[in-house]
């Protein structure tokens, strides 16, 4: 049986963590979830993810400090953003971070599977 990929969705939005994590689930991934970047930095020294959906706006640890932690530990693993805001100020500052890709909570799901896929093979080798 082959091995799903992994996706570590971080979101502190609990209704919308639950349908993307459903939606991921509905196309074949494993999704693991965080509410917060330091929740996910925890499961993320229990596990290693294969890609990481990060909310930028979140309660005890917003996802611009949790990228920086992550990268000093992995520079490799594909972090795709997440944004309730078009032209979020805060998005800027992570593009020095290495991100691949920005998917705004307005659009349809449908639309962060590209940059899932498109990450996955640029970055692992997957799919």
């Amino acid at each position: 049986m082959e091995r799903k990929i992994q996706v570590l969705v971080v979101d502190d939005e609990v209704d919308f963590k639950q349908l993307l994590t459903f939606w991921l689930e509905s196309k074949g991934y494993s999704a693991i979830t965080a509410s917060n970047g330091q929740d996910a930095l925890k499961l993320m020294e229990k596990t290693t993810p294969d890609i990481v959906l990060l909310d930028i706006r979140m309660p005890v640890m917003d996802g611009i400090e949790t990228l920086k932690r992550i990268r000093k530990t992995n520079k490799d693993l594909p972090v795709i953003l997440i944004s309730a805001y078009i032209n979020d100020p805060k998005a800027k500052d992570v593009l020095s971070y290495g991100i691949s890709g920005i998917f705004y909570k307005g659009k349809n799901f449908e639309e962060v599977l590209p940059l899932l896929e498109s990450a996955l093979r640029t970055h692992k080798r997957l799919k």
